[in-house]
């Protein structure tokens, strides 16, 4: 149950910052299409830094759950127990993202050139990534089974949001770029969800394969390298259903959000040429009557001169 909560309440975290990542990028791009421009993280109205906080709150009480949960981390003589390395490894990554979080707060304060933070809030989220990857590539939990493989697929997850978040280094201002990031940070999230309810929910284990419990972890082991093959077939499947959805989810919400804030800004942009064009008008019948006036006034000049 504990890994059900920790992979759920984890992946629910990233899924809601790349869904807010995705929002905003299109917003903007849709507000600005010329001059598109932001920032790997983004200011909410009533507090500035909210989108960091929540990332530091969220990394510290999962770093505090995998350090000091219902486990005692160390032996009697100091040690760290073998089947204890995952904690010390999942707080690892949570302490890299707080790391960015944090960091990239006190830049913004400093209130460095927009090309300067740009570069150092995408190095700092890039690190968090590749020591995510890292982590989870060389992870001290046996991932040769049906959990492995989840976790294989996890991999090229991340490697997507360490990749876009390297390009976002020399390209700021590309919405492609970015659009791909947040969806992958949120694919991210969605499929650590998916982990943590397929893999400790025994109705959803798949047919011929079990939990068991080694060394105070629950593993799923499968009978026979026929079921085992099967299971992981299965993950490959569900992994590509996900990948289609969510494909269309956030293509769906582009389209649909581009339509709205373009209507709008359209509406406006429209309303002040509008308004230029009535000034203009004014503008020109102004002229008109005093060219009108001025050539009347000439004319009686010249019948008061022939008298």
């Amino acid at each position: 149950m504990a890994k059900l909560v920790g992979h759920v309440g984890t992946g629910f975290g990233f899924f809601v910052i790349g869904t807010w990542h995705l929002f905003n990028h299109i917003k903007q791009h849709a507000l600005h299409p010329n001059g598109y421009t932001s920032l790997l993280w983004f200011p909410t109205p009533k507090i500035r830094h909210f989108e960091l906080f929540f990332i530091m709150c969220a990394t510290l009480i999962f770093l505090l759950m995998e350090l000091f949960g219902n486990h005692q981390l160390l032996n009697s003589d100091g040690t760290i127990p073998s089947n204890h390395l995952h904690y010390l490894e999942h707080s690892c990554i949570s302490l890299s993202l707080f790391v960015y979080a944090f960091f990239s707060m006190l830049i913004d304060k400093i209130a460095l050139s927009i090309q300067a933070q740009n570069g150092l809030t995408n190095f700092l989220a890039s690190i968090a990534f590749g020591q995510e990857l890292l982590l989870f590539h060389l992870h001290s939990t046996d991932h040769m089974g049906v959990e492995g493989q989840y976790h294989w697929l996890l991999q090229i997850v991340i490697l997507v949001s360490l990749v876009t978040t390297l390009l976002g280094i020399p390209f700021p201002n590309n919405f492609l770029n970015n659009f791909v990031r947040s969806y992958s940070i949120m694919f991210q999230g969605l499929w650590l969800m998916v982990i943590g309810v397929m893999l400790w929910t025994p109705k959803f284990i798949p047919k011929d394969c079990y939990i068991n419990l080694e060394e105070g972890y629950q593993v799923v082991r499968c009978h026979g390298h026929k079921a085992l093959g099967r299971a992981k077939s299965l993950v490959n499947i569900e992994f590509s259903w996900y990948v289609i959805g969510t494909t269309c989810l956030v293509v769906s919400l582009y389209l649909v959000c581009f339509k709205i804030f373009t209507k709008d800004n359209v509406d406006y942009q429209s309303l002040k040429i509008n308004s230029e064009d009535h000034q203009e008008e004014d503008w020109v019948d102004v002229e008109a009557q005093k060219r009108s006036e001025l050539k009347k006034f000439v004319e009686m000049g010249k019948v008061f001169a022939h008298n």
